[in-house]
Protein backbone atom coordinates (compact mmCIF):
# COMPACT_ATOMS: atom_id res chain seq x y z
CA UNK A 1 0.00 0.00 0.00
CA UNK A 2 1.59 3.53 -1.20
CA UNK A 3 1.91 6.48 0.86
CA UNK A 4 -0.99 8.25 -0.36
CA UNK A 5 -3.35 5.32 -0.55
CA UNK A 6 -2.99 5.24 3.47
CA UNK A 7 -3.67 8.87 3.48
CA UNK A 8 -6.62 8.47 1.48
CA UNK A 9 -8.20 5.55 3.12
CA UNK A 10 -7.80 7.66 6.40
CA UNK A 11 -8.99 10.69 5.32
CA UNK A 12 -12.64 9.00 4.29
CA UNK A 13 -12.62 7.22 7.41
CA UNK A 14 -12.55 10.20 9.81
CA UNK A 15 -14.65 11.66 7.29
CA UNK A 16 -17.32 9.92 5.67
CA UNK A 17 -18.94 12.77 3.91
CA UNK A 18 -16.43 13.31 1.43
CA UNK A 19 -16.69 14.71 -2.33
CA UNK A 20 -13.70 14.13 -5.02
CA UNK A 21 -12.73 17.95 -4.51
CA UNK A 22 -11.82 16.83 -0.67
CA UNK A 23 -9.63 14.58 -1.65
CA UNK A 24 -7.53 16.53 -4.02
CA UNK A 25 -7.51 18.94 -1.24
CA UNK A 26 -5.59 16.81 0.87
CA UNK A 27 -3.74 15.65 -1.71
CA UNK A 28 -2.72 19.13 -1.99
CA UNK A 29 -2.04 19.93 1.17
CA UNK A 30 0.28 16.45 1.96
CA UNK A 31 2.39 16.90 -1.15
CA UNK A 32 2.78 20.79 -1.64
CA UNK A 33 1.97 22.28 2.07
CA UNK A 34 0.46 25.62 2.78
CA UNK A 35 -1.36 26.48 -0.51
CA UNK A 36 -0.83 29.89 -0.58
CA UNK A 37 2.52 31.78 0.49
CA UNK A 38 2.33 33.52 3.71
CA UNK A 39 4.95 36.42 4.57
CA UNK A 40 3.14 38.60 6.86
CA UNK A 41 2.74 36.86 10.43
CA UNK A 42 1.27 39.59 12.06
CA UNK A 43 -1.62 38.93 9.03
CA UNK A 44 -1.72 35.27 9.44
CA UNK A 45 -1.98 35.61 13.46
CA UNK A 46 -4.61 38.61 12.84
CA UNK A 47 -6.56 35.83 10.93
CA UNK A 48 -6.60 33.07 13.24
CA UNK A 49 -7.48 35.11 16.12
CA UNK A 50 -10.95 36.22 13.95
CA UNK A 51 -11.60 33.02 12.92
CA UNK A 52 -11.23 31.50 16.38
CA UNK A 53 -13.59 33.78 17.50
CA UNK A 54 -16.42 31.79 15.16
CA UNK A 55 -15.55 28.25 16.19
CA UNK A 56 -15.55 26.43 19.93
CA UNK A 57 -12.95 24.82 21.51
CA UNK A 58 -12.83 20.98 22.04
CA UNK A 59 -10.98 18.66 23.62
CA UNK A 60 -10.12 16.78 20.77
CA UNK A 61 -6.38 16.00 18.57
CA UNK A 62 -4.85 19.28 17.52
CA UNK A 63 -2.98 17.58 15.09
CA UNK A 64 -4.10 15.78 11.78
CA UNK A 65 -1.47 14.01 10.10
CA UNK A 66 -1.26 14.36 6.40
CA UNK A 67 1.54 12.11 5.75
CA UNK A 68 4.53 12.22 6.50
CA UNK A 69 5.65 16.02 5.91
CA UNK A 70 2.66 18.02 6.36
CA UNK A 71 -0.37 17.77 8.55
CA UNK A 72 -3.48 19.72 10.09
CA UNK A 73 -3.81 21.87 13.30
CA UNK A 74 -7.10 22.16 14.27
CA UNK A 75 -8.26 25.47 15.31
CA UNK A 76 -11.03 23.74 17.57
CA UNK A 77 -8.22 22.31 19.73
CA UNK A 78 -6.03 24.82 19.90
CA UNK A 79 -6.71 25.41 23.99
CA UNK A 80 -5.78 21.74 23.85
CA UNK A 81 -2.36 22.03 21.91
CA UNK A 82 -1.13 24.70 23.96
CA UNK A 83 0.07 26.84 21.56
CA UNK A 84 -0.98 30.89 20.85
CA UNK A 85 -2.72 31.74 17.86
CA UNK A 86 0.96 34.05 17.53
CA UNK A 87 2.85 30.78 17.64
CA UNK A 88 0.47 28.78 15.05
CA UNK A 89 0.27 31.70 12.71
CA UNK A 90 4.70 31.55 13.10
CA UNK A 91 4.59 28.00 12.73
CA UNK A 92 2.60 28.09 9.49
CA UNK A 93 4.19 31.11 7.75
CA UNK A 94 6.91 29.07 8.46
CA UNK A 95 5.75 25.92 7.03
CA UNK A 96 4.89 28.01 3.79
CA UNK A 97 8.61 28.04 3.21
CA UNK A 98 9.55 24.21 4.01
CA UNK A 99 10.75 22.44 0.81
CA UNK A 100 7.69 20.55 -0.60
CA UNK A 101 6.63 18.46 -3.04
CA UNK A 102 6.51 17.91 -7.24
CA UNK A 103 3.79 17.78 -9.70
CA UNK A 104 5.20 14.54 -10.38
CA UNK A 105 4.09 13.52 -6.56
CA UNK A 106 1.02 15.20 -6.95
CA UNK A 107 0.12 12.91 -10.33
CA UNK A 108 1.11 9.96 -8.27
CA UNK A 109 -1.12 10.67 -5.16
CA UNK A 110 -4.27 11.64 -8.18
CA UNK A 111 -3.00 7.80 -9.48
CA UNK A 112 -3.51 6.30 -5.58
CA UNK A 113 -7.13 8.24 -5.65
CA UNK A 114 -8.14 6.95 -8.96
CA UNK A 115 -7.10 3.77 -7.99
CA UNK A 116 -9.45 3.62 -5.00
CA UNK A 117 -12.51 4.86 -6.61
CA UNK A 118 -12.02 2.21 -9.47
CA UNK A 119 -12.29 -0.27 -6.79
CA UNK A 120 -14.76 1.14 -5.32
CA UNK A 121 -13.28 1.62 -1.88
CA UNK A 122 -13.45 5.57 -2.08
CA UNK A 123 -16.88 7.33 -1.35
CA UNK A 124 -17.51 8.66 -4.53
CA UNK A 125 -17.67 6.80 -7.74
CA UNK A 126 -14.61 6.83 -10.68
CA UNK A 127 -16.41 8.75 -13.05
CA UNK A 128 -17.28 11.39 -10.80
CA UNK A 129 -13.63 11.53 -9.91
CA UNK A 130 -12.19 11.11 -13.15
CA UNK A 131 -14.48 14.08 -14.05
CA UNK A 132 -13.31 16.89 -11.11
CA UNK A 133 -9.63 16.06 -11.72
CA UNK A 134 -10.00 16.52 -15.23
CA UNK A 135 -11.07 19.50 -14.85
CA UNK A 136 -8.67 20.62 -11.99
CA UNK A 137 -5.67 19.52 -14.46
CA UNK A 138 -6.98 21.46 -17.18
CA UNK A 139 -6.94 24.43 -14.91
CA UNK A 140 -3.58 24.13 -13.72
CA UNK A 141 -4.10 22.51 -10.04
CA UNK A 142 -5.79 25.80 -8.76
CA UNK A 143 -6.36 25.97 -5.10
CA UNK A 144 -9.29 24.13 -3.67
CA UNK A 145 -11.59 24.84 -1.32
CA UNK A 146 -13.58 21.83 0.16
CA UNK A 147 -16.85 21.11 -0.99
CA UNK A 148 -19.91 22.49 0.50
CA UNK A 149 -21.19 18.70 1.92
CA UNK A 150 -17.70 18.67 3.75
CA UNK A 151 -18.33 21.91 5.22
CA UNK A 152 -21.46 21.37 6.29
CA UNK A 153 -20.98 18.34 8.04
CA UNK A 154 -17.23 19.23 9.42
CA UNK A 155 -17.02 23.25 9.45
CA UNK A 156 -13.31 23.02 8.48
CA UNK A 157 -11.02 25.31 10.86
CA UNK A 158 -7.35 24.74 10.70
CA UNK A 159 -3.61 25.88 9.66
CA UNK A 160 -1.32 23.40 7.44
CA UNK A 161 1.85 22.91 9.15
CA UNK A 162 5.10 20.87 8.38
CA UNK A 163 4.94 17.62 10.46
CA UNK A 164 8.93 18.65 11.71
CA UNK A 165 8.03 21.58 13.37
CA UNK A 166 4.55 20.25 15.07
CA UNK A 167 6.95 17.51 16.31
CA UNK A 168 8.09 20.15 18.58
CA UNK A 169 5.12 20.83 19.64
CA UNK A 170 5.43 20.38 23.48
CA UNK A 171 8.29 23.01 23.45
CA UNK A 172 6.13 26.00 22.15
CA UNK A 173 3.67 24.91 24.45
CA UNK A 174 6.00 25.09 27.20
CA UNK A 175 7.20 28.43 26.17
CA UNK A 176 3.67 30.00 25.01
CA UNK A 177 2.60 28.56 28.92
CA UNK A 178 5.41 30.51 30.42
CA UNK A 179 4.96 33.94 28.48
CA UNK A 180 0.94 33.23 28.91
CA UNK A 181 1.61 33.39 32.75
CA UNK A 182 3.38 36.58 32.43
CA UNK A 183 6.70 35.77 33.23
CA UNK A 184 9.17 38.66 32.09
CA UNK A 185 11.93 37.01 30.84
CA UNK A 186 11.89 33.13 29.61
CA UNK A 187 15.41 31.68 28.84
CA UNK A 188 15.43 28.77 26.68
CA UNK A 189 18.70 26.66 26.11
CA UNK A 190 18.82 23.77 23.21
CA UNK A 191 21.96 21.36 24.10
CA UNK A 192 22.91 18.45 22.33
CA UNK A 193 25.10 16.51 20.13
CA UNK A 194 27.35 17.82 16.89
CA UNK A 195 25.32 17.99 14.15
CA UNK A 196 22.00 16.96 15.99
CA UNK A 197 20.40 20.45 14.82
CA UNK A 198 20.59 22.85 17.75
CA UNK A 199 21.29 25.82 15.39
CA UNK A 200 18.73 24.62 12.81
CA UNK A 201 15.95 24.87 16.09
CA UNK A 202 17.17 27.76 17.06
CA UNK A 203 16.39 29.39 13.78
CA UNK A 204 12.84 28.22 14.20
CA UNK A 205 12.49 30.01 17.60
CA UNK A 206 14.00 33.02 16.21
CA UNK A 207 11.46 32.81 12.93
CA UNK A 208 7.96 31.91 15.20
CA UNK A 209 8.79 34.09 18.07
CA UNK A 210 11.45 36.91 16.57
CA UNK A 211 13.62 36.11 19.85
CA UNK A 212 17.22 37.20 20.55
CA UNK A 213 19.18 34.09 20.10
CA UNK A 214 23.08 33.45 22.04
CA UNK A 215 25.27 30.87 20.41
CA UNK A 216 28.03 28.95 22.82
CA UNK A 217 30.45 28.65 20.04
CA UNK A 218 31.01 32.15 20.68
CA UNK A 219 32.46 31.22 23.90
CA UNK A 220 35.52 28.80 22.74
CA UNK A 221 38.43 29.27 25.21
CA UNK A 222 41.24 31.59 25.18
CA UNK A 223 44.44 30.69 24.83
CA UNK A 224 45.25 30.70 28.58
CA UNK A 225 42.61 28.41 29.68
CA UNK A 226 43.41 25.75 27.60
CA UNK A 227 44.97 23.53 30.02
CA UNK A 228 45.04 19.79 30.40
CA UNK A 229 43.24 19.99 33.53
CA UNK A 230 40.52 22.21 32.20
CA UNK A 231 39.99 19.57 29.23
CA UNK A 232 39.90 17.48 31.39
CA UNK A 233 36.81 18.72 32.89
CA UNK A 234 33.34 17.69 31.66
CA UNK A 235 32.18 20.60 29.58
CA UNK A 236 35.67 22.40 30.23
CA UNK A 237 36.13 23.37 26.71
CA UNK A 238 33.46 25.61 26.67
CA UNK A 239 34.28 29.41 28.89
CA UNK A 240 31.51 29.11 30.87
CA UNK A 241 32.26 31.52 33.74
CA UNK A 242 32.63 34.66 30.74
CA UNK A 243 29.18 32.95 29.37
CA UNK A 244 27.48 33.59 32.65
CA UNK A 245 28.73 36.97 33.42
CA UNK A 246 28.15 38.52 30.19
CA UNK A 247 24.94 36.36 29.00
CA UNK A 248 23.07 34.61 31.16
CA UNK A 249 23.67 36.92 34.54
CA UNK A 250 22.37 39.94 32.68
CA UNK A 251 19.57 37.87 30.99
CA UNK A 252 18.14 36.67 34.11
CA UNK A 253 17.72 40.64 35.48
CA UNK A 254 15.79 41.39 32.92
CA UNK A 255 18.83 43.63 30.81
CA UNK A 256 17.08 44.76 27.71
CA UNK A 257 19.72 44.51 25.75
CA UNK A 258 22.75 42.05 26.18
CA UNK A 259 26.74 43.13 25.60
CA UNK A 260 28.78 40.53 24.91
CA UNK A 261 32.25 39.75 23.12
CA UNK A 262 32.51 36.44 21.28
CA UNK A 263 35.77 34.81 21.09
CA UNK A 264 37.65 34.82 17.44
CA UNK A 265 39.17 31.67 16.54
CA UNK A 266 40.72 32.82 13.42
CA UNK A 267 42.82 35.24 15.89
CA UNK A 268 42.04 33.84 18.88
CA UNK A 269 41.37 36.31 20.44
CA UNK A 270 38.07 37.97 22.37
CA UNK A 271 36.47 40.40 19.09
CA UNK A 272 35.00 43.40 20.12
CA UNK A 273 32.24 43.78 21.65
CA UNK A 274 28.85 43.05 20.27
CA UNK A 275 25.13 44.21 21.56
CA UNK A 276 21.87 42.23 21.27
CA UNK A 277 18.25 43.76 21.83
CA UNK A 278 16.52 40.80 23.83
CA UNK A 279 12.63 40.82 24.59
CA UNK A 280 10.61 38.35 26.71
CA UNK A 281 12.04 35.50 25.13
CA UNK A 282 16.06 34.19 24.75
CA UNK A 283 17.34 31.30 22.95
CA UNK A 284 20.71 29.88 23.76
CA UNK A 285 22.01 27.10 21.66
CA UNK A 286 25.20 25.07 21.28
CA UNK A 287 26.58 22.75 22.92
CA UNK A 288 27.86 22.54 26.85
CA UNK A 289 24.97 25.42 27.17
CA UNK A 290 22.95 22.95 30.20
CA UNK A 291 26.31 22.62 32.08
CA UNK A 292 25.64 21.87 35.61
CA UNK A 293 26.70 25.53 36.63
CA UNK A 294 24.29 27.38 34.22
CA UNK A 295 21.32 24.84 33.96
CA UNK A 296 19.00 26.90 36.47
CA UNK A 297 19.26 29.80 34.58
CA UNK A 298 17.01 28.34 31.93
CA UNK A 299 13.11 27.93 32.13
CA UNK A 300 13.15 25.48 29.21
CA UNK A 301 16.05 22.87 28.62
CA UNK A 302 15.82 20.86 25.82
CA UNK A 303 18.13 18.00 24.49
CA UNK A 304 18.84 16.86 20.53
CA UNK A 305 19.71 13.74 19.70
CA UNK A 306 21.49 11.83 17.06
CA UNK A 307 22.23 8.65 15.72
CA UNK A 308 25.91 8.15 15.25
CA UNK A 309 26.04 7.66 11.90
CA UNK A 310 23.77 10.37 10.73
CA UNK A 311 25.59 12.78 13.09
CA UNK A 312 28.67 12.07 10.86
CA UNK A 313 27.41 12.10 8.00
CA UNK A 314 25.81 15.30 8.96
CA UNK A 315 29.44 16.89 9.78
CA UNK A 316 30.90 15.55 6.60
CA UNK A 317 28.31 17.01 4.48
CA UNK A 318 28.33 20.29 6.81
CA UNK A 319 32.32 20.44 7.18
CA UNK A 320 34.09 18.03 4.99
CA UNK A 321 35.85 15.31 5.48
CA UNK A 322 39.03 17.13 7.16
CA UNK A 323 37.05 18.67 9.76
CA UNK A 324 35.26 15.30 10.40
CA UNK A 325 38.22 13.62 11.50
CA UNK A 326 38.96 16.53 14.43
CA UNK A 327 35.46 15.97 15.28
CA UNK A 328 35.73 12.23 15.39
CA UNK A 329 39.06 12.65 17.66
CA UNK A 330 39.08 15.97 19.71
CA UNK A 331 34.97 17.24 19.83
CA UNK A 332 32.87 14.45 19.67
CA UNK A 333 34.88 12.38 22.76
CA UNK A 334 35.25 15.52 24.41
CA UNK A 335 30.70 15.84 24.32
CA UNK A 336 30.62 12.31 25.07
CA UNK A 337 32.65 12.87 28.51
CA UNK A 338 30.08 16.02 29.31
CA UNK A 339 27.22 13.84 28.20
CA UNK A 340 28.34 10.94 30.72
CA UNK A 341 29.66 12.96 33.62
CA UNK A 342 26.68 14.97 33.88
CA UNK A 343 24.11 12.55 32.67
CA UNK A 344 22.20 16.37 31.14
CA UNK A 345 20.41 13.63 28.63
CA UNK A 346 18.99 11.77 31.23
CA UNK A 347 17.84 15.16 33.49
CA UNK A 348 16.46 16.83 30.69
CA UNK A 349 12.78 17.49 30.15
CA UNK A 350 12.68 18.16 26.66
CA UNK A 351 14.43 14.85 24.31
CA UNK A 352 14.14 15.25 20.77
CA UNK A 353 15.77 13.58 17.65
CA UNK A 354 17.65 15.54 15.49
CA UNK A 355 14.96 18.04 13.32
CA UNK A 356 15.33 17.69 9.51
CA UNK A 357 13.34 20.73 9.23
CA UNK A 358 14.41 22.84 5.42
CA UNK A 359 12.92 25.95 4.91
CA UNK A 360 13.25 28.38 1.94
CA UNK A 361 14.57 32.18 2.88
CA UNK A 362 12.13 34.85 2.75
CA UNK A 363 12.20 36.67 -0.46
Amino acid sequence: MSDFEKLLRDQWRRYPIFAPQDACKAIVQAVLGPEHFVSDRALAAGRIKAELETVEQEGTEPVEPLGERFCRVHLRALDAAGISPATLAGLFTLSSRTVCGSTAELEAAIAALLALAGTGEAPFGAAEARGYIEKWREAGYPAISHSESFHAAYRPAYRVASCELVRFLPLFRAIDALLAAGKRRVAVAIDGMCGSGKSTLAGVLKEVYGCAVFHTDDYFLRPEQRTPERYAEPGGNFDRERFLEEVLTPLSRGAEEIVFRPFDCAEMRVAPERRERVGRLAVVEGSYSLHPELAEMYDVRVMLTIDPVKQEKRILEREGEDKLERFRNEWIPLENLYFEKTRIIERCGLVFDAPRIMWRETQ
